[in-house]
């Protein structure tokens, strides 16, 4: 089991002077997954990604990030080999404003001994039509697209991706999640932080919820915070009035109104709580 971890996380923790940002995270993600870290603003989400990334040193615990822990690799050149391995998206990156995204991305695919092929990777983020154009002149979604570019040009084992679609329109998004799910397919493990919690739901086999700097649950979407036993919010009319009823045996209750209405239910809404809702109520917002 424990080969099959590319993230095995104890006891994390890191403070700055009396002040802890996180304070004791267990997490572990798998081989292939797609996990999602969620958690609101200042509970220790970009801090931990950071630590993991190689960013941050950690105050104390046990971190293990494709067999290795980020912050005591045994030589320069073993830390070189490590990162080959991963890919990062972060929340900003600066970029040189009078390249081409071709050039970019090709200047940077020379890094790798596995890089993926540059063009193809353009097409894969929506930016074949902007190829030529230098990065200065694109809008703020052409450019976040372009960091997503740069973060899986070297065909990682293990992708980073921090608040990765900020500024993408719908269509941009779903195109987005296509390719996220193809590096999955091939290979990738993907760690993802969002603010979507629709994201999450689409594309993530598990999430975990960090508040405080402490993992409040990890489970699939389907299941966090009892989602799936949670009570079912029945609505119609009747009579031209909006009745809901909230209750654990939906198929019941409307093959019951069915009877009682004498067929059609009117503008019938059967719905679970969104897990959104479930994320709000958990992290007491």
């Amino acid at each position: 089991m424990a080969k099959d971890l590319v993230i095995n996380i104890r006891e994390l923790k890191k403070s700055y002077g009396d002040k802890s940002a996180v304070g004791g995270v267990d997490l572990s993600v798998h081989r292939g997954e797609i996990f999602a870290l969620l958690g609101p603003n200042g509970a220790g989400k970009t801090t931990t990604i950071e630590i993991l990334e190689g960013y941050r040193k950690k105050s104390s615990g046990e971190i293990s990030v494709l067999g290795v822990d980020p912050s005591a690799h045994a030589s320069k050149d073993s830390e070189r080999r490590w990162r080959e391995k991963i890919g990062i998206v972060l929340q900003s990156a600066g970029d040189a404003a009078d390249l081409s995204v071709e050039e970019t991305i090709s200047h940077y695919a020379k890094y790798y001994s596995n890089a993926r092929d540059p063009e193809q990777t353009i097409a894969e983020v929506g930016l074949s039509d902007k190829s030529q154009a230098k990065i200065r002149t694109l809008s703020g979604g052409q450019r976040r697209r372009l960091d997503v570019a740069l973060g899986i040009i070297g065909n990682p084992e293990l992708l980073f991706l921090d608040e990765p679609t900020t500024g993408f329109d719908p269509e941009a998004r779903r195109a987005f999640w296509g390719l996220i799910r193809k590096l999955r397919d091939e290979g990738s493990t993907i760690l993802l932080t969002t603010h979507y919690l629709d994201e999450a739901e689409e594309l993530a086999d598990r999430v975990a919820v960090i508040k405080d700097g402490k993992i409040i649950e990890v489970a699939s979407p389907k299941t966090l915070g009892g989602r799936e036993h949670a009570m079912t919010e029945v609505s119609f009319i009747r009579n031209g009035v909006r009745e809901t009823i909230s209750t654990e045996t939906p198929t019941t209750e409307v093959a019951r109104l069915e009877r009682e209405l004498g067929g059609e239910i009117p503008e019938l809404s059967v719905k679970r709580p969104t897990l959104e809702e479930i994320y709000i109520r958990m992290i007491g917002a």
